[in-house]
Formats: structure tokens, C-alpha cells, sequence
């Protein structure tokens, strides 16, 4: 998608030895078409539902931590496909060093998804709020219960309801919602072109820039089957 800063990760990363080029569509299937034939492609907003179920369809096996989205895909010699959601690893490293506790997941989409199972991962409790109850029920495990599982975004502010960390994934033309528990807690931001909370009080802000970083890393990983040089793509991302 126009304005992604992967390419500067990834070229840095790369240091010349491949291509990374940036493809925009308005669908998946048009990108698709053109990057069938390539090594490995990521894939961004608002097409990772629709990857998973492409390649699933192909008769891919897609590793997505449960959260019916990829980003990342890898085109084997063979012609066989490899899914994988990186942006779960992307929201652990950007958590990194962050106590496990209560955390508040902001959106129902394929970022919100990642974030859940990666909260999940580092022992945290996630309540997901959207604004839509039928989008939050056709992306959270059956059996989801409001209050516990997930809640809507007309019921913040919530008498006793606290969070240690609150993951917001809505796209940065979107409003903020009113009553989220921002003050006392580490707020991580998907959004990092334009971002909305970066001013808002907290206990510590995130940019989504180390949500990025970090997915690219395992990204790089899946690509190459190597190590990338962290300290290029750390410099390349700091200059822009």
C-alpha cells in the first residue's frame, strides 16, 4: 500500500542482494496476479482476511496464531506457498520488557486479531471493544462472552474496568472513541502514519513503527531462511 515503510526496512535489510517493491491494488486478487511469480510478498491492511482465504483455497496451510490473517507469504522453488501473520511477533517485540496484565484490544479487524493472540501469548487477559458487536462475534472464538471476552466501545467508560496495556488498531481517519482507560497505561498504537494517541496521556506510548520493525524481522526470516542486519533497519527507520 502506498506509503508503507517497508520497502525502507526491508531494502535496508536486503543491502542490495534483492528487490523489495512496493505494489498497489484494489484488490488482493489484482495484486496478487502480479506478485504470484515473486519470491515472497507482504501483504497490508485491508487484505489480510483475504489472503488467508485465497491461499487457504490454493491449499495452503496458513500460520496465522488463530487469527484469520497473514501478511507475509513466501513462494517456495516448488510453487508451494507458505502463510505466515508476523504481525503477532511485530506487537510482542513492540511489548517487549512490558508486564503481563489486563489489556484492552481497540478494533475487530486483522491487526486487532494479531494483537489478541499476541497478549495471549505474553500471559495477558485481552478484552476486545469495537463498535459493531456482530464484527467483534465473527472474529472472536465462539463461545466469546461480553464483559469478559470483549465489550463495546459505547460501554467505556466502565466502572471498575482498568487496563495495564491498551493495543489500538483503528485506522487514523477514524475518531477516537470516548472513555478508553489511556491515563494509567502503556498504549501501543498500530497506526504510525497517523497516529492519534501519541499525545494522548498515558503511562508510556508505543509507536507502531516497532510493531513494523518487528514483524519485518520474522518477515526477513521466513524470506531468507537469515538473520537480518537489525541495526540497518533500525537506522533506516529512524531517518524517516
Amino acid at each position: 500500500m502506498a506509503g508503507s515503510l517497508s520497502p525502507v526496512l526491508f531494502g535496508a535489510a536486503y543491502a542490495g542482494r534483492y528487490a523489495y517493491d512496493l505494489i498497489d491494488e484494489p484488490s488482493y486478487d489484482a495484486a496478487f496476479s502480479r506478485v504470484a511469480a515473486y519470491g515472497g510478498f507482504n501483504v497490508t491492511a485491508p487484505f489480510k482476511m483475504d489472503a488467508f482465504r485465497a491461499l487457504s483455497e490454493m491449499g495452503c496451510v496458513p500460520e496465522d496464531g488463530g487469527t484469520g490473517c497473514v501478511n507475509t507469504v513466501v513462494h517456495r522453488p516448488d510453487g508451494r506457498f507458505e502463510a505466515y501473520n508476523t504481525d503477532i511477533d511485530g506487537v510482542v517485540g513492540a511489548l517487549q520488557g512490558v508486564p503481563a496484565g489486563t489489556a484492552l484490544v481497540v478494533g475487530a479487524g486483522g491487526a486487532a486479531m494479531a494483537a489478541r493472540s499476541a497478549l495471549l501469548r505474553l500471559g495477558c487477559r485481552p478484552v476486545v471493544a469495537a463498535r459493531r458487536e456482530e464484527a467483534i462475534l465473527a472474529v472472536l472464538p465462539e463461545g466469546a462472552r461480553r464483559g469478559e471476552d470483549y465489550m463495546l466501545l459505547s460501554d467505556l467508560p466502565c466502572d471498575g474496568f482498568a487496563s495495564d496495556i491498551v493495543v489500538y488498531t483503528l485506522p487514523g481517519s477514524a475518531p477516537v472513541p470516548e472513555g478508553l482507560p489511556l491515563e494509567g497505561a502503556v498504549v501501543l498504537e498500530a497506526e504510525y502514519k497517523k497516529p492519534r494517541l501519541a499525545t494522548f496521556p498515558c503511562r508510556r506510548y508505543i509507536s507502531g513503527r516497532r510493531w513494523l520493525f518487528h514483524q519485518a524481522v520474522t518477515a526477513y526470516r521466513h524470506f531468507t531462511g537469515e538473520e537480518p542486519d537489525v541495526a540497518a533497519m533500525e537506522s533506516a527507520i529512524a531517518r524517516v
